[in-house]
């Protein structure tokens, strides 16, 4: 609540560094958006240097010390093939330069050996807008030539090229998406005006939070018509929570038109309520065309996530390269899915044996796909690991449960014999 970013779990930066943003809103609404790039310092002279975080201030991307690498290919049981992953490059529209304002460096490996040559093809590059982005042949410094606008263009997609000069050497072109973070520079606009319209009666939603305390009955809106200013109106509702079930859960004052809600609401029994308002005139013969009103009631983080089973088993062969994927546990949440609330999130908490290395396996923390993260697992020695994974709601910073994904090491003892179908024949003796 007070801004401090802490480290929930042991975290290991295999690119030296992490990039995400945060978001704030004010107290008028106003959303606010800030760049973190976390990035970990050696011990220097005897010194212990804390972990680096460059914040972005006012929406100033601090680029300067950006480096994307390109990384080196592997062997053996990791990953054959040469891939790039990197995180987003954000852009706050509307910046003021000075222009050209550096985005980030690239560079290749390569460049340890000899002089590297880097280029850029896609959109704002080689294709249209053009000459959005450039970059510096020799050092791979990558530009933004000109102030974005989010609301024309949301995102680029570019390609970087690296190839050796004079020499037989290239890189595998690499995507870099670039990101448009949007300020609050438009107002609304409506589609039309004036409105002409015939009279009636158009309002939105009563939203009414979760679990309310009260005190009850509770006032939730007035409805009146503009016949009372020439005579008074009678006011009843009918609807879902009204006259029909659940009854008796809203009320309107028939002279005032208050409508009052008796009770708390649970969203996970019922999320919204359809009721219709009437208006008539006392004594007269006047009556409102009869109006829709939508009771919304708005989620309150007030369920844990639930495993939709525990423990979870899974298999995976002691010689699996890393990044292979064997098992997915899943975990259930009865607050809005379409809300933080209800948005679960998973992480490993402990592995039993911590051998021979205490992260054999790493989870997607959205998915809940479990894959090898290290290589060294040995059917002898360690047959079976045990996790315990933790599943939270509000994107992992809410409430949690814990459950358990047993895994079995299998090797080749594991598969069935087979036995090859031979011809055997019968010598016999015969006596002479």
């Amino acid at each position: 609540m007070d801004g401090t970013v802490t480290l929930k779990r042991s975290l290991t930066l295999h690119e030296g560094y992490e990039v995400f943003t945060v978001h704030a809103w004010d107290a008028n609404g106003k959303k606010h958006t800030v760049s973190i790039r976390v990035e970990y310092v050696d011990h220097l002279k005897g010194h212990q240097m804390d972990t680096v975080m460059n914040i972005s201030s006012k929406m100033k991307p601090h680029f300067d010390d950006m480096i994307l690498t390109f990384p080196k290919s592997s062997t053996g049981l990791k990953r054959a093939k040469r891939g790039w992953v990197i995180p987003p490059v954000n852009i706050p529209e509307n910046s003021r330069g000075p222009f050209p304002m550096k985005l980030v460096q690239i560079k290749s490996d390569f460049a340890l050996e000899t002089q590297m040559v880097y280029s850029i093809t896609g959109e704002g590059a080689d294709q249209d807008p053009k000459g959005i982005f450039t970059i510096e042949r020799l050092t791979g410094n990558l530009y933004v030539t000109q102030p974005l606008k989010r609301e024309k263009k949301a995102s680029y997609r570019l390609i970087v090229h690296a190839t050796g000069l004079g020499v037989n050497i290239a890189e595998k072109p690499m995507e870099i998406v670039i990101s448009v973070i949007d300020q609050n520079d438009n107002k609304p606009v409506f589609t039309q005006n004036p409105f002409n319209a015939k009279r009636g009666w158009v309002i939105p939603p009563v939203n009414i939070p979760e679990n309310s305390r009260g005190p009850f009955p509770m006032k939730l809106v007035q409805i009146k018509s503009d016949f009372a200013l020439e005579t008074q109106m009678v006011y009843s509702i009918t609807g879902e929570g009204a006259d029909q079930d659940p009854k008796g859960i809203f009320t309107i004052e028939r002279l005032s038109g208050n409508l009052m809600v008796t009770q708390p609401l649970d969203r996970e029994k019922k999320a919204s309520y359809r009721l219709v308002a009437h208006a008539t005139g006392l004594g007269v013969n006047i009556a409102e065309k009869p109006m829709d009103i939508v009771i919304i009631v708005s989620d309150q983080n007030d369920n844990k996530p639930v495993f939709t089973q525990n423990p979870f088993n899974g298999s995976v062969h002691e010689a699996a390269e890393i990044g292979y994927e064997f098992m997915t546990v899943t975990a259930t949440d009865a607050d809005d899915p379409n809300e933080y609330n209800g948005i679960v999130s998973y992480a490993i908490v402990s592995q039993e044996p911590q051998l021979p290395k205490t992260n054999m396996f790493e989870i997607n923390n959205s998915t809940g796909i479990i894959r090898v993260r290290e290589l060294g697992m040995d059917r002898k020695q360690w047959p079976r690991y045990t996790l315990l994974i933790e599943a939270a709601d509000m994107n992992g910073y809410g409430l949690s449960t814990n459950g358990t994904a047993v895994i079995t090491v299998t090797d080749d003892s594991d598969k069935e014999p087979h036995f090859e179908q031979t011809s055997v024949r019968q010598i016999t003796n015969n006596a002479k």
